[in-house]
């Protein structure tokens, strides 16, 4: 089985493909994220058997020190019902079958500020490139910081914002897993709290690629959505 291996500050972890041998540790590892978590609603968390079907598809990854799980980030391959993202980011129905969800990560509050998140990015986006799939998609709530970084460090870009899992509202992001994308021309600073401007601008064609912050105040920048080579 394949590995990755790396350091958080003098330990040393090592990643590899979740089994269901390790389902256990990954509910108790949820159960902790949850429990540290200052907003519930930016996480939705995933039940047994959506765990095991990950697993089962191969698509989760874990880290591990000492023997013991820090970490996990998870795929999924999702059903193609109405509540499908690539129909919020204008898919047709054939392309369905080949969009993959970045579904959920989780870091034990003890190796939190090490980059965790993202080094489990890299390693799955590895994974997707050498894959059949052709999108990518996940969601984020405004406002996650840690959560939006992520998603656009690895080239993902806001395709929609709209109420998702029972009115929660949330960004729709994607990535053409094996295109690259042309910058658009012209850009936009929005508010992230301005939705019906930022939900308009999407309708219009426009694409959220960047985050900043002024003072207190966080931004989306847009961009007209450019072209695929």
């Amino acid at each position: 089985m394949k590995e990755w291996k790396g350091k958080l500050g003098e330990k040393e972890y090592i990643v590899c493909k979740l089994t269901l041998e390790h389902l256990d540790s990954i509910l108790r590892l949820q159960h902790e994220v949850l429990r540290t978590m200052e907003n519930d609603n930016f996480l939705s968390p995933l039940t047994i058997e959506e765990f095991k079907d990950s697993i089962a598809s191969n698509l989760m990854i874990g880290a591990f020190v000492d023997n013991e799980l820090i970490a996990f980030r998870g795929l999924a391959l999702p059903p193609v019902d109405e509540q499908h993202l690539g129909y919020d980011i204008d898919l047709s129905l054939e392309q369905l079958e080949k969009v993959v969800y970045q579904e959920i990560t989780n870091v034990h509050p003890n190796y939190r500020g090490f980059g965790l998140q993202k080094k489990l990015g890299v390693i799955v986006m590895e994974l997707l490139d050498a894959s059949p799939y052709t999108h990518v998609c996940a969601t984020v709530a405004p406002f996650n910081i840690a959560s939006l970084k992520d998603k656009l460090s690895q080239g993902m870009v806001i395709g929609a914002l709209k109420k998702k899992y029972g009115g929660m509202l949330r960004y729709v992001f994607y990535k053409k897993i094996h295109e690259d994308r042309n910058s658009g021309e012209k850009f936009l600073e929005i508010p992230m709290d301005a939705i019906e401007k930022q939900q308009q601008l999407i309708a219009d064609g426009w694409i959220g690629t960047t985050i900043l912050q002024k003072e207190n105040d966080w931004y989306v920048i847009y961009e007209e959505k450019g072209t695929y080579i």
